[in-house]
């Protein structure tokens, strides 16, 4: 049984779907804890109604990111996490913290990695031109937004898109990914080599036009 802990700063949207993927799929793993930087979050309400720890770590009461991270850190390892999952969690994190959960940490990034890292990825993909846009899973490494990529789905751009209406047309997307990426990370399947991610046994690490009611079969 392995523990998880998310971290998030606001909603929490993917962190509900891995809850509840994590509960109706039967994983060999629990949710030790979410939490956030922001007492605000709305995501921490959702948690604390699954019965699940929540805490607060608040960015603003730290004079500098590496006490932050220091403080985070001890937040996290008082649950003996196998698995951190950045879920919206919205602090650039030092190297430190980041060697520190090497091969178990994992995050989300709207964009097909490594086309458009950093903010604002739909106004990057709409800029560019670019005729199909998604989002990434990937382990977290030191450089933002990089590391090697666990699962990606894909969807059209069309001509009326905006950056709002991408990014709600991905969100489905990333609600199918994400939990998907966790469960084969709980499930022992994932294998790094030569900084690309296999799994075994195989299952599809590109998913094409998701929706909300695609089930976990489809794929192409």
């Amino acid at each position: 049984m392995k523990n998880i802990v998310i971290l998030i700063s606001g909603r929490g949207s993917n962190m509900e779907a891995i809850v509840r993927a994590c509960a109706s799929q039967s994983w060999p793993a629990r949710i030790a804890a979410v939490l956030s930087n922001r007492p605000d979050a709305p995501g921490l309400r959702f948690a604390a109604s699954q019965g699940i720890p929540v805490g607060v770590v608040d960015h603003t009461q730290y004079s500098d990111r590496a006490s932050f991270d220091a403080a985070l850190a001890k937040a996290i390892d008082a649950h003996v996490p196998d698995l951190v999952v950045l879920a919206g969690f919205m602090r650039i994190l030092t190297p430190e913290f980041v060697e520190r959960y090497a091969g178990r940490m994992m995050n989300i990034h709207p964009s097909l990695l490594p086309s458009f890292p950093g903010l604002h990825t739909h106004r990057q993909a709409l800029d560019a031109g670019v005729k199909v846009h998604g989002a990434s899973v990937h382990f977290v490494t030191a450089a933002l937004d990089h590391g090697p990529i666990v699962v990606q789905a894909a969807i059209e751009v069309t001509p009326e898109d905006t950056p709002q209406s991408l990014a709600e047309r991905l969100l489905p997307c990333e609600h199918q990914i994400y939990p998907r990426a966790v469960r084969w990370f709980v499930e022992d399947r994932l294998r790094v080599h030569d900084g690309a991610v296999h799994v075994d046994p195989p299952e599809p690490q590109l998913l094409i036009g998701l929706s909300a009611s695609t089930t976990e079969g489809d794929a192409a």
